[in-house]
């Protein structure tokens, strides 16, 4: 009799082993399983994520630098954004030549600019060719669409700013000296010294001229520059509060428009302060001489190569820019 027991207990201790480790391999398959379908699902969440998110990465990503866009887009002028910080749309080229004006540096493709800039240009250049005043000789103004330039200025991203040369021709330059032509500085910049000998009557006509145009927010000039309109006499000196100093205008000046009434997204530059700009802030742009010591060692530059700048646009219709062939 017990031994019929031992045995019988014997068996059902083995199949209750049995149905223990069976149960602990069905546990692990299950844990298996779910930590399968989890990773699946992760995937599938991450494929989610990204397929979600690619146009906007591959609008960022396939940028062309704004200096790659060859063609201006078509329809009427807008200007976007803050001068040095926007882009253009419907941008018009500037003729290479026209009465009284060249256009100089066309290679760089900066001659387009806002409907109402190059309306200005032509319009200041018909008023100095009939005055006797010169060619004008027009620089930058913007690229086709805008945006930022890969070198120089910071601005000229709206089509609303525009470089006008000092030298002033009596007869149109060569086609070979328009890609190079050589400047006209009227200012001493190393001595702080403006150059009498190279300013004329002309010169301070044009410069009336290209401010007292109601279209015109700003001309920045040196302020030397500025300093001899300033000590002219005129009968009216309105004007002078538009000519603002800036450093580095002093082979050319820099003509700003106001934003026009149908560009909406154009963002205003805040008003010259009141009065013509001729006392004390004037002097505070003069520099001012660091006493030199005897413990005074020369400073050894190091010119760091720099990439071109790029910038990302940040207004939408920018970006629609640049993703448009």
């Amino acid at each position: 009799m017990s031994t019929v027991c031992e045995k019988s207990i014997c068996e059902r201790a083995i199949i209750e082993r049995a149905i223990s480790e069976r149960a602990i391999v069905e546990r692990a398959m299950i844990d298996r399983t779910n930590a399968l379908i989890s990773k699946v699902k992760l995937r599938a969440w991450w494929l989610a994520l990204s397929l979600i998110c690619l146009p906007l990465e591959a609008a960022y990503a396939g940028y062309q630098t704004w200096s790659e866009v060859l063609t201006p887009t078509q329809g009427t002028s807008d200007a976007i954004g803050s001068y040095a910080n926007g882009c253009l749309v419907g941008g018009k080229s500037l003729a290479l030549s026209g009465d009284g004006y060249q256009v100089i540096r066309s290679n760089r493709n900066r001659y387009y600019g806002h409907t109402s800039m190059i309306r200005y240009l032509t319009d200041l250049a018909n008023k100095t060719q009939r005055l006797g005043v010169g060619q004008l000789l027009v620089g930058d103004i913007a690229m086709p669409r805008g945006g930022r330039f890969t070198s120089g200025h910071t601005s000229h991203q709206t089509g609303l700013d525009a470089d006008i040369w000092l030298r002033l021709p009596l007869a149109p330059l060569e086609a070979n000296q328009l890609q190079d032509p050589t400047p006209y500085p009227v200012v001493d910049i190393k001595n702080y010294r403006f150059k009498e000998d190279k300013w004329t009557d002309n010169h301070s006509l044009l410069l009336q001229l290209a401010a007292d145009d109601p279209r015109v927010a700003r001309i920045f000039v040196h302020p030397l520059i500025k300093n001899k309109l300033c000590e002219q006499e005129w009968k009216q000196r309105d004007w002078l509060r538009k000519v603002r100093p800036w450093w580095g205008h002093y082979y050319h000046f820099h003509v700003r428009l106001n934003c026009p009434e149908n560009s909406s997204e154009c963002i205003e530059q805040a008003v010259p302060p009141k009065g013509d700009g001729c006392g004390a802030e004037l002097a505070s742009w003069r520099p001012t001489a660091k006493p030199k010591t005897a413990v005074d060692k020369p400073k050894v530059k190091v010119v760091k190569k720099s990439p071109p700048k790029q910038s990302k646009p940040t207004y939408p219709t920018c970006i629609a820019l640049l993703s448009t062939p």
